[in-house]
C-alpha cells in the first residue's frame, strides 16, 4: 500500500515552485520536481537533493511526460515580462502544449491537477479590484500577449478537460508574489528595486509611480495554493490568490530605500507598453472557500527578501 502521496511539480526549480516542493516534502509527500531550467535554477532546490523523497527531472513539458502521480501542480512557465518576451513563441507553447501534456498525464493517471494561472488574465483591468467573474481587458496582439493569452488558453483547456473528461481540476490566479529566491534579473519591481538599492544605484520608476500593485509574500502564496489543491472536490476555481493591500510603486521604492538604508535616488522613466495601471485582487472567494488570506506584512517579507539578495551580492 503506497501511503505517501506522489506529487509532480512542474517548474519546481523556480521561485514559487521550489517553495512549493519544500512545503509538500514537509507534508510527507513524494515530490517529483520537473524543470527545464529556462528560468528555474538548481540553487533553489540544491538543499532538497539529498532528501530520499525528492526527485529532480530535467524535462520540457512541451513534450509528453510519462510518470505515475496522484497530484500535479502545473507551475512551469516564465513569469516575468523580460523572460516570457524573450522567446514569446515558447511561452505560448509551454502554456498550451505544456497544459495539454499535463492534462493528458492527469487523465491517464486520474490525478488531481492544479493550474498556476495569473492575474494577467485580467489584462489592464477596467474593473477594480478584480473578481473571478471579470473576463478581463487583454490586448491579444501585444508584446505581453504570449503570456496573458497563453495563460487564458490554459484555463480554457483545464475547464474543457474537466467538462469533457470529468478531470479533477483546480485553477488559481496568482497576483504579484515576492520573496527569497526571486530571479535577480527578472525585471520585476521588487527584485529590481532591492538590487538597485543594495548597490546604491538610481531606482528606476516607470511612469509617475502612481500605478498600484499588491504584493503577497511567497509563504502566504504557497499556503493558498496547497489549500486549493486540498479543497473539497467540485471546487474548481478559478480563485484569486494575492494580497489585497495596495501600494503605489513609488511607496514601494521609498520603503525599500528605507529598509536597505540606501543612498539611491528615484528616477522616472516612461511606462512600458501594456503595463497595467492597477492590480488588486478581490479575495473574498478564497476567504470563504479556502479559509485563506495573507498574514505576512510587506515590511517583514521585504526584510527577508533583502537578506536573500544580500547573499547573492
Amino acid at each position: 500500500m503506497h501511503l505517501r502521496k506522489r506529487v509532480l511539480v512542474t517548474g519546481g526549480a523556480g521561485f514559487l515552485g521550489s517553495f512549493l516542493c519544500e512545503r509538500l516534502l514537509s507534508q510527507n509527500c513524494d515530490v517529483v520536481c520537473v524543470d527545464n531550467f529556462y528560468t528555474g535554477t538548481k540553487r533553489n532546490i540544491v538543499h532538497l537533493l539529498d532528501n530520499p523523497y525528492f526527485e529532480l527531472v530535467r524535462h520540457d513539458i512541451t513534450f509528453p511526460l510519462y510518470l505515475e502521480v496522484d497530484e500535479i501542480y502545473n507551475f512551469a512557465c516564465p513569469a516575468s515580462p523580460i523572460h516570457y518576451q524573450n522567446d514569446p513563441v515558447q511561452t505560448t507553447k509551454v502554456n498550451v502544449h505544456g497544459s495539454i501534456n499535463m492534462l493528458g498525464l492527469a487523465k491517464r493517471t486520474w490525478a488531481k491537477i492544479l493550474q498556476a494561472s495569473t492575474s494577467e488574465v485580467y489584462g489592464d483591468p477596467t474593473v477594480h479590484p478584480q473578481t473571478e467573474d471579470y473576463w478581463g481587458n487583454v490586448n491579444c496582439v501585444g508584446i505581453r500577449s504570449c503570456y496573458d493569452e497563453g495563460k487564458r488558453c490554459a484555463e480554457t483547456l483545464f475547464f474543457d478537460y474537466h467538462r469533457q473528461h470529468n478531470l479533477n481540476i483546480r485553477v488559481v490566479r496568482i497576483f504579484n508574489t515576492y520573496g527569497p529566491r526571486m530571479h535577480p534579473n527578472d525585471g520585476r519591481v521588487v527584485s529590481n528595486f532591492i538590487l538597485q538599492a543594495l548597490k546604491n544605484e538610481d531606482i528606476t520608476v516607470y511612469g509617475d509611480g502612481g500605478q498600484t500593485r499588491s504584493f503577497c509574500f511567497v509563504d502566504d502564496m504557497v499556503d493558498g495554493v496547497t489549500r486549493m489543491m486540498d479543497a473539497p472536490d467540485g471546487f474548481t476555481g478559478p480563485v484569486n490568490l494575492g494580497n489585497p493591500e495596495e501600494f503605489t510603486i513609488l511607496e514601494l521604492a521609498e520603503k525599500i530605500i528605507a529598509l536597505t538604508q540606501s543612498n539611491s535616488k528615484i528616477v522616472f522613466k516612461p511606462l512600458p507598453q501594456d503595463d497595467p495601471l492597477q492590480r488588486k485582487p478581490n479575495i473574498e472567494l478564497a476567504k470563504r472557500e479556502l479559509k485563506w488570506e495573507p498574514h505576512i506584512q510587506l515590511e517583514t517579507g521585504l526584510n527577508q527578501t533583502i537578506d536573500y539578495f544580500r547573499t547573492l551580492l
